[in-house]
């Protein structure tokens, strides 16, 4: 295939990566890194994607070629589906009858988008829904999208994969209504303050909002939606339409295997699931996170992705325990339009504004600066930044990871981005690496798709790998 030296899997495999996508990348990365480059093939990573498809997943992780992967002693082994699993006998049973049995398992299954028809709405099989989880699903989107100029788009979901897609989408002259049954957007993360200048930033591009409604039903004709119905009584005409309503992690082969989590497959701070033989990173990892005094959360994005892998490995091949936990700062962002926001922490207690939050007017050229820290128990607990420098979103993201000290939420409230800047000279030790990574969620985002196949994208800011 290709001259990849792909070959069928023997039975038995010391270290098996169970998982194409991002996490599965930098988990290889890191095995080969650790590794010295042996070429002892003691690593396999299973996918049930092709090459093509995987490639294109391994150029976003690992900025690598495919001929890297083999001839640093990993063996891929692609278009296999995985059925079962028996983790007390460390066995995995792919779909073409083959059993393959190992030593280690890193489970970095992803997510799969939630479907419409898991909140009773029928059509998901339409040819213009789209979804936006794999590349499967961008190929689709970009397809419809090119069949409709000038056409209206109706994006479901106010959330991380609906403000992406709907920016992309009105950018490249596509009429946008965005429909989501919560007050504003972005509910998980966004104060309303922060999401009135979103919302009007993208209402003064052409998108328009309908707020505190939901999808009932689609009507469709000769295999296409053609409107969709509101339970408000509204009916919207529809040339396609872009489902963001959460994401579920992949765990179904290891339900009442392994302990879950919020979701996810419970870890400990090495990565390491209740059976000793088994990692979890990536969207399927429940793991502690330290900031957070120990609490399990489920991190759905690519920085995670990336980190959770990277640590898993380290941990799995050093096997002393001198690895440590993983110390991890939950981070976002997002680039759209001529805006760039990045978040760190959590958004719990008390949000303090500062900077301009006001919406942008007709012909208002200046770049907005803005943004918003969590105060709880007396510190800093999240922050979110609009608009900021590399040094400044450092610093920031410095100022969580510390929990610096809020004596006076009124005297942070004026100090604004100087509280943090000040606090580390303008810029501090990165907390973060400036990420390259152009995906969302831990898979493949809107970003990721206009880049692929070079359409039209102001949205899409190069970055340094």
């Amino acid at each position: 295939m290709n001259g990849l030296n792909i070959r069928k899997l023997t039975r038995f495999q010391k270290y098996v990566i169970l998982g194409g996508g991002v996490a599965a990348g930098y988990a290889a990365l890191e095995f080969v890194r650790r590794n010295g480059g042996a070429s002892s093939q003691e690593l396999c990573i299973i996918s049930d994607e092709h090459t093509r498809r995987v490639y294109r997943h391994f150029i976003l992780a690992l900025v690598l070629r495919m001929s890297y992967l083999p001839k640093n002693g990993i063996v891929l082994v692609l278009g296999t589906r995985v059925i079962s699993a028996d983790v007390r006998q460390k066995t995995l049973l792919t779909s073409s009858g083959e059993t393959i049995s190992y030593k280690t398992l890193i489970v970095a299954t992803g997510a799969r988008a939630v479907k419409l028809e898991e909140f009773g709405v029928s059509g998901s099989d339409a040819r213009n829904v789209c979804y936006l989880r794999n590349v499967e699903d961008a190929d689709k989107l970009v397809g419809v999208m090119r069949s409709c100029p000038g056409g209206n788009a109706v994006v479901v979901g106010g959330g991380y994969i609906g403000m992406e897609c709907a920016a992309a989408l009105v950018t490249n002259n596509i009429k946008v209504t965005m429909v989501f049954p919560e007050k504003h957007c972005m509910g998980r993360l966004f104060t309303p303050k922060i999401a009135e200048f979103y919302e009007s930033y993208y209402a003064s591009r052409g998108v328009t909002f309908v707020k505190e409604a939901a999808v009932t039903s689609m009507q469709i004709s000769a295999g296409k939606v053609t409107a969709v119905n509101l339970g408000n009584g509204r009916r919207l005409p529809a040339d396609m339409v872009v489902v963001g309503v959460g994401a579920r992690a992949n765990t179904g082969l290891f339900d009442g295997q392994l302990v879950m989590e919020n979701g996810g497959i419970k870890v400990n701070g090495r990565m390491q699931a209740s059976d000793a033989s088994v990692y979890a990173v990536g969207d399927v990892a429940a793991f502690p996170v330290k900031l957070f005094g120990g609490d399990v959360r489920r991190l759905e994005h690519v920085d995670c992705a990336r980190r959770t892998a990277r640590h898993a490995v380290a941990a799995m091949l050093e096997g002393t325990g001198s690895v440590g936990h993983i110390d991890y700062l939950p981070f976002f962002y997002s680039r759209v339009f001529s805006l760039s926001w990045q978040f760190y922490g959590d958004n719990a207690g008390e949000a303090v504004h500062f900077g301009d939050l006001a919406p942008p007017g007709d012909g208002d050229g200046a770049a907005p600066k803005f943004g918003a820290y969590w105060v709880r128990d007396g510190r800093v607990a999240g922050a979110f930044l609009e608009g900021g420098s590399r040094q400044e979103y450092e610093a920031v993201a410095a100022a969580v990871r510390r929990g610096a000290a809020v004596a006076d939420v009124a005297e942070l409230e004026r100090r604004g981005l100087a509280f943090a800047t000040q606090a580390t000279g303008g810029g501090g030790k990165p907390t973060c690496a400036w990420h390259a990574t152009v995906g969302v969620a831990a898979a493949v985002s809107i970003a990721a798709f206009a880049c692929w196949y070079g359409w039209q994208a102001p949205y899409v800011l190069k970055r340094d790998f």
